[in-house]
């Protein structure tokens, strides 16, 4: 229908959008609505990696540093920072004229409570925050990190673009514990959550007249971020018939995840335009409960990744091969240290040598609990390829929907005195979020380490390897040891590799790729 990496003019380059608006950030009085792939449940973007949750914090934080079109971190938060010859010693200053929500002024010690909790739940934050001596505000608009050992990637990894987002929050909700949600919403952002707004399958978000942009263009996450419109929407549909037929309307403005099963009714209209926005894609992903039986033991897993093909569960959730591709990598295809070196095969699926590993495992009957998130099409469309799987296997299964929303709270149970036990779930991740070691997937820490917690010491010292390698090729060596332990040890099960489209109606402004941040959204002003 259209070439996978095919862009159109209508995907236009944000540093242009105000120009084409004509308004220098003059806000719209029609509210924009968005179809989000998701409904959101949860407001802390550090507790949780769902995109949904990510999209909010956009719209309500801000973040130190912010992630341009070249992927080049540039100051967002920030007016100056410095790093001493050594590399040991990061000073920053705040610009001014920050407030929250409430008016009342950002501060240094604001940024570093936030900080301190995103480096316990970030894998790229866990690998900074083990090399950092101390944190401290110096004055309510400068704060010092002093480093162990140098740490190039520092603005990086404060301008990380996807989950987990080193977002700034207030202090005081800061000091939330990390593995503990928090509900209170303000931030310093260009729109506010409404909270008396949000209700079932909808949520507003309201601009902020207190928020200062910065005067450069915006570019992704960095630069201006001005608030375009007075009023967002996020309107959220049980079926993606329903919100096509909406979107096909004029309702919606911009459809963020259409199922491929949809995509032929925009086709020979002029209403919506369809587009594939990340050239790099998604990557899917079973993920295994490492704590309980029968996950715990690595044969089985190896013998249930050694049955999977990867064009099963692409073809059944997306159909059209012009959206997927296989990929026997754990660092996604596309991204620098993808290499299929060292990984059984993820790709083509063996079921006789899969029922012979379950008999040596000794597998023993134990059931096995499924959570299926039977809003979430492409998830689902996995699940049932997994739930046909084992039952070819022998494996006892305990099929369980749910939405979506119900699955992430429940996936946060290791064992049966946590909550209701589960052993599998399906998800994907945007490739960014699996480009390298230091991704909160690839921990080998079950205490701090991402859900499913699998036990591998030897991670921590591979993958602090590839974060002070001085050379590309150390940095690759360390990557690809990291894949052989991840791989060899079957901590998870990749899917395959797809690209969905997005969806908008013709007359929205401000698109981006690979993501949209929604505060750069726009609709022309009217006559």
């Amino acid at each position: 229908m259209f070439p996978r990496f095919g862009l159109s003019a209508r995907v236009l380059g944000t540093a242009t959008l105000a120009a084409c608006l004509g308004l220098s950030g003059q806000a719209q009085a029609e509210p924009l609505r968005a179809a989000p792939h998701a409904p959101l449940e949860f407001l802390d973007p550090i507790w949780t990696t769902a995109y949904i949750t990510r999209s909010h914090g956009y719209l309500v934080y801000d973040t130190l540093f912010g992630m341009d079109e070249e992927f080049e971190p540039q100051p967002q938060m920030v007016s100056d920072w410095s790093v001493s010859e050594d590399g040991l010693t990061w000073s920053f200053t705040l610009r001014p004229g920050q407030l929250w929500h409430d008016g009342t002024p950002v501060t240094a010690e604001d940024a570093v409570a936030s900080l301190a909790r995103w480096g316990a739940r970030d894998g790229l934050g866990q690998a900074l925050f083990e090399l950092v001596e101390e944190i401290a505000a110096d004055d309510d608009a400068s704060f010092t990190i002093q480093l162990s050992q140098p740490f190039p990637r520092m603005r990086h990894a404060l301008g990380k673009m996807s989950s987990n987002v080193a977002f700034i929050m207030p202090a005081r909700i800061a000091a939330t514990p990390p593995d503990q949600p928090i509900t209170d919403p303000i931030g310093s952002g260009p729109y506010m959550l409404s909270m008396e707004d949000w209700a079932e399958g909808r949520v507003v978000y309201l601009r902020n007249d207190l928020y200062v942009p910065r005067e450069e263009p915006t570019s992704l996450s960095a630069g201006a971020k001005i608030g375009f419109m007075e009023r967002i929407e996020w309107v959220y549909f049980d079926t993606h018939e329903e919100a096509v037929d909406a979107t096909l309307a004029g309702d919606i403005h911009y459809f963020e995840s259409p199922s491929t099963a949809v995509v032929d009714r925009f086709a020979d209209q002029d209403v919506a335009i369809l587009e594939v926005t990340d050239p790099s894609g998604n990557v899917g992903m079973a993920v295994f409960n490492h704590q309980i039986p029968p996950f715990d033991n690595p044969d089985i897993r190896r013998a249930v990744i050694t049955a999977m093909s990867q064009s099963d569960y692409m073809d059944a959730a997306l159909g059209d091969p012009e959206f997927w591709q296989t990929c026997d990598s754990v660092f996604a295809c596309g991204t620098p240290f993808a290499t299929d070196t060292g990984v059984p095969n993820f790709v083509t699926g063996d079921l006789d040598a899969a029922r012979q590993m379950l008999a040596e495992a000794e597998y023993d009957g134990t059931p096995v609990v499924i959570l299926d998130p039977i809003d979430s099409p492409v998830i689902s469309a996995f699940t049932g390829v997994t739930l046909e799987l084992f039952e070819e296997l022998g494996l006892t299964v305990d099929h369980q929907p749910m939405p979506w929303a119900e699955l992430l709270e429940r996936r946060t149970a290791r064992t049966a005195e946590d909550g209701a036990v589960w052993n599998m779930f399906h998800t994907w991740w945007i490739a960014d979020d699996l480009s390298d070691p230091l991704r909160i997937a690839y921990s080998g820490n079950p205490e701090t380490g991402w859900i499913g917690w699998p036990d591998a010491p030897e991670l921590t010292d591979l993958r602090r390897a590839f974060l002070l390698a001085d050379t590309d090729d150390a940095a690759a060596e360390a990557a690809a040891e990291v894949q052989q332990v991840v791989a060899g040890n079957a901590h998870f099960a990749i899917l395959g590799q797809f690209f969905e489209p997005i969806a908008f109606r013709s007359d929205l402004l401000g698109l981006q790729r690979p993501i949209q941040m929604y505060y750069n959204l726009a609709l022309p002003p009217s006559d």
